[in-house]
């Protein structure tokens, strides 16, 4: 089979054209997974509030104390008259360092425990 001089490198340029929708996609899919792991943790924080809410304690530091270092920055917490308490985080973005693409938050709400 006789190969044409004029396709030489024709996958390398190829190849060269697609890496940026690739590292695009790859970014893309990277920030999905923070943000789930954000509402993950939004849900994580928000049941330990309501059981420290439950039981007299600290709701605020409870929901602080069960997320990683990187969610704890911007942590909202509410503590409503039922008993509930609603949290509050922010979804980091992958790309721009402290910059912050949207909020996340989840409520639980437990039977007060306090004596």
């Amino acid at each position: 089979m006789a190969r044409h001089d004029s396709e030489d490198g024709q996958a390398g340029v190829e190849l060269v054209a697609i890496l940026p929708l690739v590292a695009v996609i790859v970014v893309l899919l990277w920030q999905a997974a923070v943000a789930g792991q954000a509402v993950w943790l939004a849900g994580t924080a928000a049941r330990a509030a309501a059981r420290a809410q439950a039981i007299g304690g600290d709701p605020a530091q409870a929901a602080r104390n069960t997320l990683p270092p990187s969610l704890r920055e911007g942590l909202k917490t509410v503590t409503g008259s039922d008993g509930a308490v609603r949290v509050r985080i922010r979804i980091p973005s992958v790309v721009a360092g402290k910059h912050r693409i949207g909020t996340v938050s989840a409520q639980a709400r437990f039977r007060s425990q306090a004596g």
